[in-house]
């Protein structure tokens, strides 16, 4: 489930983050479903339980999940209410890559069809006819 690099030079609870965020928006895990316990997956993944928790801590920062003390860790409903903040910052980052990616050559219509494959995989493969 998990495909940890260890030599990679990215630590690994960032590893354990963007493969957590992956599987969240991906919706494997669904909301308010209980992720599994830092004991359990230290155990199932052979590194430190503070390395999980760290992890953890920092998709509860980002608003992926959130705790409850004595229960475990949740996947959070994804909200209505964005963070505003986070949003704009990824539209800025959006521009830039997207203004890169036209200057080295790459057409509109390429560039639609990356951002329709995103869709399709956040929505899990459905397709609006």
């Amino acid at each position: 489930m998990f495909n940890l690099d260890l030599r990679s030079r990215k630590p690994i609870y960032e590893q354990l983050v963007d493969k957590l965020k992956e599987f969240i928006i991906h919706e494997m895990f669904k909301a308010d479903e209980q992720l599994p316990s830092v004991r359990l997956l230290a155990k199932e993944l052979t590194i430190n339980p503070n390395t999980i928790q760290k992890a953890y801590r920092e998709l509860e920062h980002q608003g992926y999940i959130y705790s409850i003390p004595g229960k475990g860790s949740f996947v959070s409903p994804q909200s209505e209410t964005k963070n505003n903040e986070k949003v704009e910052k990824m539209k800025q980052d959006l521009i830039k890559l997207i203004s890169e990616a036209m200057y080295l050559g790459l057409k509109k219509e390429e560039i639609l069809s990356l951002v329709e494959k995103a869709e399709q995989s956040v929505k899990g493969g459905e397709k609006d006819d």
